[in-house]
Parts: structure tokens; C-alpha cells; sequence
């Protein structure tokens, strides 16, 4: 792991750091981030993988979408979506319901628990995270969110097909 200019960091080289350096930080900070968001989605009383927590916020944000625009979203195949599917279904999270127009077709919607559940991963995640951003000086938050204000602006502003500097 990349060391954010702690002492003993010989790649830190001060405020003007280029991007590829900066680069290296962030993925450290997105790394930790990402094992923070996973402990505390373990942490919920009910324990889903990332694979089935993603597949559920994919229906919250979707419902009534059938089982190929799942797989679609979430890039996988069609036979691994059913499977997922009926594991969310038989925890009681998600269910199935027919296509009012079309007989063949499956909307996924999820349940009452399902919502409930997300809610709570959710709102420990939340937890975990202010309990980070608290430890932070007042002037470090302010400059972490002045920086990712900074960096979604950016993003936004590159064509979607372009993920390197290389690709511009």
C-alpha cells in the first residue's frame, strides 16, 4: 500500500505532487475505504456479500426491472442473476411478481425486509464513516471536501469513454 505522506514516505514530494502520485494516495484511501464500507455492511444483522448488496440497491434504484437488466447492470450472466435471485428471494429480500403486459417477462421488486435491510447497512456505513471523518483536523475534512467536490467536477467533464490521461 502506498504510504499518504506519513513520515518515512520517500515518494511524497509535497504539495505539487503530479497526478499519477496523487493517484497512488487516492486508491490507498479508496482501498481502506472500501475494507471501512465492508465491515461495516458485515457488521448488519443480516450478513450479504457485496455481489448480493449491490444486486439489491440495483432494485431500490430500479424496481419492477426484469432479470436481464439486472444481469445487465451488474455484469453478469443471466443463469448467475436467476441463482442470485432466488437466494435474495428465499432470504426474503427481494421477490418476483409477472410483467403486467408480459407474461414471459419477471419484475424483481424488493420486499418491506429487503428495504429494511439496506437501511441498515446503509446507515452503518454511515456510522463507520463520520466515525473516520471525526478523527480528521477540521481543516483536513474541509480540504477532503473542497478535493472530492473538485474531483466529481472533473470526472463529469471527461468524456465517458476516456479512463486515463493516455486515452485524451
Amino acid at each position: 500500500m502506498t504510504d499518504l505522506g506519513g513520515p518515512g514516505n520517500h515518494r511524497a514530494r509535497g504539495p505539487g505532487e503530479g497526478p499519477e502520485a496523487v493517484a497512488a494516495q487516492i486508491a490507498d484511501a479508496v482501498e481502506s475505504l472500501v475494507a471501512l464500507w465492508s465491515v461495516a455492511a458485515q457488521e448488519a444483522s443480516l450478513r450479504l456479500s457485496p455481489h448480493q448488496l449491490r444486486a439489491l440497491r440495483t432494485v431500490q434504484a430500479a424496481p419492477g426491472l426484469n432479470l436481464t437488466a439486472l444481469a445487465d447492470g451488474l455484469d453478469i450472466g443471466l443463469p448467475t442473476a436467476s441463482r442470485l435471485c432466488d437466494r435474495l428471494a428465499a432470504a426474503g429480500l427481494l421477490e418476483r411478481a409477472p410483467h403486467p403486459d408480459t407474461r414471459r417477462e419477471v419484475q424483481l421488486w424488493l420486499t418491506t425486509h429487503g428495504h429494511h435491510v439496506l437501511g441498515e447497512v446503509a446507515g452503518r456505513r454511515v456510522q463507520a464513516l463520520t466515525a473516520a471523518l471525526a478523527a480528521m483536523k477540521p481543516a483536513e475534512r474541509a480540504a477532503l471536501s473542497r478535493g472530492l467536490r473538485g474531483f466529481l467536477m472533473a470526472r463529469t467533464t471527461l468524456p465517458s469513454d476516456t479512463g486515463s490521461p493516455k486515452d485524451r
